[in-house]
């Protein structure tokens, strides 16, 4: 792909690594797959009740399957339970909000549905994506995994995020950026990467819960 081959030409390994290399490399895939296994067995009950409301209340499809940008900018299918109405993208009420380039997320995005918004307030809809950190797509803990057309417009040094895999929790989500500018976000993405071992990702795994308690809170 041309993001690959534009950016991280000639970048080595693991030289172009921030942090602890031998962390990165070696330990924290290992804490991912077993970790992530465990939690996807405990989290099935909760996982199943999910999908069983989702189907009653918004129909098929279940699972919303969509393409990310991950590690050294390869591209990979994300899942997460829907949280929007259905065929949103081909409707005639498109979503006039902030701009997606400068926004992440919007709490008042008419597309979601009331469940909807409860299971993204709660980050219930995020539970498919332990599955991507099994099959090694993604971390536990790293930068937010984009879209490709966002990623299309990105400067140079906002690539920087993709030398780690994405996570399903990070150092914004900890911090409720969700309603600042993009590029703010992308800052806190770097400076994980550059803060990156074990202790760090500790700390945020154990912030992540606080953090979604207090969103729900304020919601």
């Amino acid at each position: 792909r041309s993001l690959r081959d534009s950016y991280y030409a000639g970048r080595s390994e693991p030289t172009d690594l921030p942090g602890s290399a031998r962390y990165v490399l070696r330990i924290k895939p290992v804490i991912d797959r077993v970790v992530g296994t465990v939690l996807l067995i405990l989290a099935s009950p909760v996982a199943l009740a999910v999908a069983l409301i989702v189907r009653v209340t918004m129909g098929r499809p279940v699972v919303l399957v969509q393409e990310r940008v991950g590690w050294r900018g390869k591209h990979f299918h994300l899942y997460k339970f829907r949280t929007m109405l259905p065929d949103r993208r081909r409707g005639g009420d498109g979503f006039a909000g902030e701009d997606r380039r400068v926004n992440h997320k919007s709490p008042a995005d008419p597309r979601h549905t009331r469940i909807g918004r409860i299971l993204r307030s709660t980050r219930l809809d995020e539970l498919p994506q332990l599955w991507n950190v099994v099959k090694g797509d993604m971390s536990l803990v790293g930068p937010r995994p984009e879209l490709p057309d966002i990623v299309r417009r990105y400067e140079t040094w906002q690539h920087q995020r993709h030398l780690l895999k994405p996570g399903v929790t990070g150092l914004w989500q900890i911090s409720n950026q969700n309603g600042k500018p993009m590029h703010e976000c992308t800052a806190l993405d770097i400076a994980y990467i550059r803060e990156v071992g074990f202790t760090e990702d500790l700390r945020i795994l154990a912030l992540t819960p606080l953090a979604m308690l207090g969103r729900r809170r304020g919601s």
